[in-house]
């Protein structure tokens, strides 16, 4: 147990974060730092790979059964409300906190020490470390899939370390991008100037990850200014908030709007700014169609906010189980027509949906995992997470696949942490998963 706590926090040391917000991604020097902490610690034969995302890759055994052990080593950033250092982990109370401790880093460390030495009976083992998982994946996970596919390697199961439940994953959404632009259109008239600011609620859940917002359940800032604005008529002229990446929810948003009234002084807004505010609640409520069932149905958050050369900028993350963008983006626009005022320039564009997690419970790979889980004594039920994964290239293209990872919190927001138990658990489920099928 203590080699796996020990690796854990090297890991987490490792500041491998990305942010495309922020101009961050994970770079060859980081990836070599992770390969240098991994090298150390356990046995091993990875490599790091030409992939534009940085993959670490392993290959144990030979021919069939193909079984991909996945996980991804990039991290979100540590955003505000953190108590402690958040690339300085803690062991406190039977929990390791830092950023990445639950996602994805504790997944790495699990099947790093699951797998160290491991010599299948029979088939191929493959183990890969991702670096862009947290920006889409394509340039990580999705080119090992294509490059699985040359080499005649394309994997019959894939075990994705991506989850925080302790629980065997069958199901996630695809995820999509919205980008709202709405130019700006600056205008004047009587009014008073007032100023509100709105807190970020998220309830049952100790995540901000934008795919677990339940409309209704919890209270978006942006969505909470938007219907206000809507309610008392308002105007508004500048927009601050804590944003942080386009599928974290934001901590908190201020704005500063205008209440129309006679014979009190003259004030100025942005025509453009308000009709963005307004439609959010909308945009965030598209009719969109589905392929498959969802217990979440589709959720969309507006996260992050920016002016850029002239256009108020609004990113929405959206999560829905189908993979048709276009259809995505027809709902959006349906929408919007129906909400934008005349007058003002709008545009919508919709990115993402490279796949979604659908594997049927009657699957050999979800009934041996669902076995194993129990025999370890956890869950032998399995659940839908809302968050997308790397799963999503395998997924639809024939891959039995599953998703898991040891319980933890605070997922994409302050004070990250993992369970010690579960983490060992975690381990245990995984060495025993390819002993499962593989022998050794």
């Amino acid at each position: 147990m203590a080699g796996v706590v020990e690796l854990l926090s090297e890991l987490v040391r490792v500041r491998s974060v990305s942010g495309p917000e922020l101009g961050l991604r994970v770079t060859r020097r980081e990836a070599e730092e992770v390969l240098g902490v991994l090298s150390s610690h356990v046995d091993l034969p990875l490599e790091l790979t030409e992939a534009p995302g940085q993959v670490l890759l392993a290959r144990l055994g030979s021919g069939r059964p193909v079984t991909l052990f996945m996980a991804h080593f990039d991290v979100v950033p540590p955003g505000p409300g953190w108590s402690r250092d958040p690339f300085d982990p803690v062991v406190e109370g039977g929990r390791l906190y830092g950023r990445g401790a639950a996602d994805d880093k504790g997944n790495v460390a699990a099947i790093a020490v699951a797998l160290s030495g491991f010599s299948p009976g029979r088939g191929t083992v493959l183990v890969a470390f991702t670096g862009d998982e947290e920006v889409g994946g394509s340039g990580g996970a999705g080119w090992l899939a294509e490059r699985l596919k040359e080499w005649g390697l394309w994997p019959d199961y894939v075990v994705n370390g991506d989850g925080a439940f302790s629980r065997v994953i069958l199901r996630r959404r695809s995820a999509f991008r919205a980008r709202l632009r709405v130019e700006e259109a600056t205008a004047g008239g009587e009014g008073r100037r007032v100023s509100m600011r709105f807190e970020l609620e998220v309830r049952g859940r100790d995540t901000r990850h934008a795919a677990y917002f339940i409309p209704g359940v919890d209270r978006h800032p942006l969505l909470e200014a938007s219907a206000l604005l809507r309610a008392r008529g308002l105007k508004a002229a500048s927009l601050r908030g804590e944003w942080v990446k386009g599928n974290v929810l934001p901590a908190s948003a201020e704005l500063e709007a205008v209440e129309p009234c006679g014979g009190c002084g003259e004030a100025s807004w942005d025509e453009g700014l308000t009709a963005a505010v307004s439609a959010l609640i909308p945009a965030t409520r598209p009719p969109v169609r589905l392929e498959l069932a969802s217990e979440y149905g589709v959720t969309a958050t507006p996260n992050v906010y920016r002016r850029e050369g002239g256009w108020h900028v609004f990113d929405i993350d959206l999560r829905a189980m189908t993979d048709r963008r276009g259809d995505v983006e027809e709902a959006l626009a349906r929408v919007l027509e129906e909400s934008m005022p005349r007058g003002i320039a709008w545009e919508v564009e919709v990115s993402g949906g490279a796949g979604y997690l659908y594997t049927p419970r009657g699957s050999r790979l979800a009934q041996l995992a669902l076995r194993v889980n129990e025999s370890v004594g956890l869950s032998g039920e399995p659940m839908e997470a809302a968050g997308a994964s790397d799963s999503r290239y395998f997924s639809p293209r024939g891959s039995e696949a599953i998703d898991y990872g040891p319980l933890g919190g605070g997922v994409h927001g302050p004070d990250e942490y993992v369970w010690l138990w579960a983490l060992e658990k975690a381990v245990e489920f995984y060495r025993r998963l390819a002993e499962e099928i593989h022998g050794g």
